[in-house]
C-alpha cells in the first residue's frame, strides 16, 4: 500500500531517529505550501518531518488500516470526523487551519471561456471532452464539484462526461496535458500550475464550506507532535499557506 511504499523508501530509521522524524498525512492539494511549511519547522525546530500526499479519503483508509502517521490533515471535516468516531484521533488537538476556493480551469493557452451561473452550459462547452475531477464519491474535491454542479442544475448534464483522478492534483494534471479541456481544482491548485489558467471562481454558497482540519493521531508515538500543530497555527507559516492562495479563517478552532 501507499503507506508502505513510503516506509521503503525513506528506510527504516534508527529508534532515535524515529522519536525526531514526524510523519504527516496530507491532502494533495497541500502539497507545494505544507513542503515549504516542513522546511521551515526543520530549520526552527531541527526535527525532520516526511509528508505522505493523497486524498484525504485514501489516507484517512490508511490510518484506519493501521498507517503509523502521526498527524493527519484533511481537506474536509468529514474524513477528520470519520477518524475520530473510531477514536483514532486525539480530540485535543484537533483545529481548523484555513479554506480554498473551488474554480474552474482551462489549459493556458486555451481560448475557451465560460460563466459559472445556473443552468450554464457546461457540457456544450466540454462538447466530446472530459471535465478533469477528483473522485465525487469520496475525495473531498470531487465532492465539493459535484455538490456545486447540483446546486448550479448542470451535474446530470455533465456527470456522463467526467474524468474522475484519485485526487485533486491528478485532476489539475489532466488539465494541465490538455488531456481534458476543463477541471474543477481548488483555486490554490490553479495557482501552482502556470500551464492552467482560473477561467472563473464558484460561488462558495454553493458548496459545503472548504476547510483543512487537522489534528494529531492518537496512536502517534513522537513526542510532541502536537507542536507541528502549533507551528501550522502560527505567524510565519499563515504566511506562507496566504502566499500560496489558502484563506484563513477568522475561527481555526474545530
Amino acid at each position: 500500500m501507499a503507506f508502505g511504499l513510503l516506509l521503503c523508501a525513506v528506510g527504516l530509521p534508527r529508534a532515535a531517529d524515529a522519536e525526531e522524524r514526524l510523519l504527516v498525512f496530507a491532502a494533495s492539494s497541500l502539497k507545494d505550501a505544507l513542503d515549504e511549511v516542513s522546511r521551515a519547522y526543520q530549520t526552527t525546530t531541527g526535527r525532520h518531518v516526511v509528508v505522505s500526499y493523497a486524498g484525504s479519503s485514501a489516507l484517512a483508509r490508511q490510518i484506519d488500516q493501521g498507517a503509523p502517521a502521526d498527524i493527519f490533515i484533511s481537506a474536509d471535516a468529514d474524513w477528520m470526523n470519520w477518524l475520530s468516531e473510531r477514536g483514532l484521533v486525539d480530540l485535543k488537538s484537533k483545529t481548523v487551519l484555513f479554506g480554498n476556493r473551488l474554480v474552474l480551469v482551462a489549459a493556458s493557452g486555451s481560448e475557451l471561456t465560460a460563466n459559472i451561473a445556473p443552468g450554464f452550459g457546461l457540457s456544450a462547452l466540454l462538447g466530446d471532452g472530459r471535465l478533469a475531477v477528483a473522485n465525487t464519491d469520496a475525495v473531498p474535491a470531487g465532492r465539493y464539484a459535484r455538490a456545486a454542479l447540483e446546486s448550479l442544475g448542470v451535474w446530470n448534464a455533465v456527470s456522463g462526461k467526467l474524468a474522475q483522478a484519485e485526487n485533486v492534483r491528478a485532476a489539475l494534471a489532466l488539465v494541465s496535458t490538455g488531456e481534458a479541456p476543463f477541471g474543477i481544482v481548488y483555486q490554490t491548485d490553479a495557482n501552482a500550475d502556470t500551464n492552467v489558467r482560473t477561467i472563473d471562481v464558484f460561488p462558495e454558497v454553493l458548496h459545503p464550506r472548504i476547510v483543512y482540519p487537522a489534528a494529531v493521531l492518537s496512536g502517534s508515538k513522537v513526542p510532541g507532535a502536537d507542536a507541528f500543530i502549533s507551528f501550522l497555527r502560527g505567524v510565519a507559516a499563515r504566511a506562507i499557506f496566504q502566499a500560496h492562495g489558502f484563506q484563513i479563517l477568522a475561527n481555526q478552532n474545530g
